[in-house]
């Protein structure tokens, strides 16, 4: 792609992000939803293959009818209320088309079906455009409406997500594939308690991107898109191997590492609001998380790839001093033990 398109693309994405954060009026923030989702699709199908032409369209469609749903809900509540702000959403059914429009933008269950084919047929740099950025602007909406959305609702969703997140990875030996369905199931652990404790929310969505961060850049790397092919990790770069096992074992939320603090304290918070049913189920959905997550730490650090006598031995990957992945790795790993401190910066 020419530099000078992609240079107009990339402040595209991040004009449409700012205007959502800094928008009160509902079609200003509708605006920057819609450049964001326009710019980032020529960033998808720049591969001129048949899988990321495929993955663009579905992606516009999917996006173009979240944003007609939103702007309905939009037009419907100042319609019975007589009032644009963002925060003046006083009609319920809009909040809870708000509240859909929104799910169906960032993925989650039961409007996830999209996502782990959209993120499949993506290189992985526009896929983890995709993962994380992407995700600011409609958490940036349900931040500021969730005093008006059902928490029944948010509870419902959160918990299907994570049940489908747990259960949907499972199979998969894509890593795109499974790094959607993490996606889906952390997605589920945001929304479920962003009624309760909007701070939480926005711990685990910085968390979230930062691992997530990390596990792209590692496996951009390490060049792999399946599992088979990132067995031979471990032989051309140890220490990049090491650091992978550490940030997916973060990101299924093992102790001592960072991923750990936010489910740690939305269990906490749920059992407060007396919500130990939704709570356990979560707790329990994320050992599903974690077993495709150890399949993934396995295949990275325990395994060998086939090789006989007469073939050569691949010489050992040289590292570029990387300062991106070498601070997303030490947050994505060393954060726990300061977690008092973060928690006294968010209240």
């Amino acid at each position: 792609m020419n530099p000078i398109v992609l240079s107009i693309m990339i402040s595209s994405l991040g004009l449409g992000t700012i205007l959502t954060f800094i928008g009160s009026h509902w079609l200003l923030v509708w605006m920057g939803l819609e450049i964001n989702t326009l710019a980032i699709i020529p960033l998808m199908i720049r591969q001129h293959h048949p899988r990321a032409v495929e993955a663009s369209t579905k992606y516009f469609i999917t996006q173009a009818t979240a944003s007609a749903l939103l702007l309905f809900a939009s037009i419907m509540n100042a319609w019975t209320s007589g009032e644009w702000g963002l925060t003046e959403m006083i009609n319920p059914t809009s909040a809870t088309l708000a509240t859909i429009a929104l799910a169906l933008k960032i993925g989650l269950a039961p409007l996830h079906f999209w996502l782990p084919e959209v993120l499949q047929g993506l290189d992985l740099t526009t896929g983890l455009i995709l993962s994380t950025w992407q995700k600011l602007a409609p958490f940036a909406i349900l931040l500021q409406l969730y005093p008006s959305l059902n928490s029944n609702l948010l509870i419902f969703l959160g918990i299907l997500s994570t049940m489908v997140g747990g259960w949907g990875g499972l199979n998969q030996t894509q890593l795109r594939k499974i790094l959607a369905y993490s996606s889906i199931a952390h997605l589920g652990w945001m929304i479920s308690i962003l009624h309760y404790s909007h701070n939480l929310t926005q711990l685990n969505l910085i968390l979230y991107i930062i691992m997530t961060s990390t596990t792209f850049l590692l496996f951009k790397t390490f060049n792999s898109t399946k599992i088979n092919s990132i067995s031979s990790s471990s032989s051309k770069s140890p220490l990049l191997s090491i650091i992978a096992l550490l940030t997916l074992l973060s990101l299924g939320g093992l102790p001592p590492l960072s991923g750990f603090m936010p489910k740690w304290l939305i269990l906490q918070e749920l059992t407060k609001q007396n919500l130990t049913i939704p709570a356990t189920i979560m707790a329990m959905m994320a050992l599903l998380s974690l077993f495709f997550y150890l399949r993934l730490c396995y295949a990275t650090t325990l395994t060998m790839t086939p090789n006989s006598i007469n073939m050569s031995t691949s010489w050992r990957t040289k590292l570029s001093h990387n300062l991106i992945l070498t601070t997303a790795a030490s947050l994505s790993i060393l954060l726990l033990p300061i977690t008092p401190a973060i928690l006294m910066l968010m209240s």
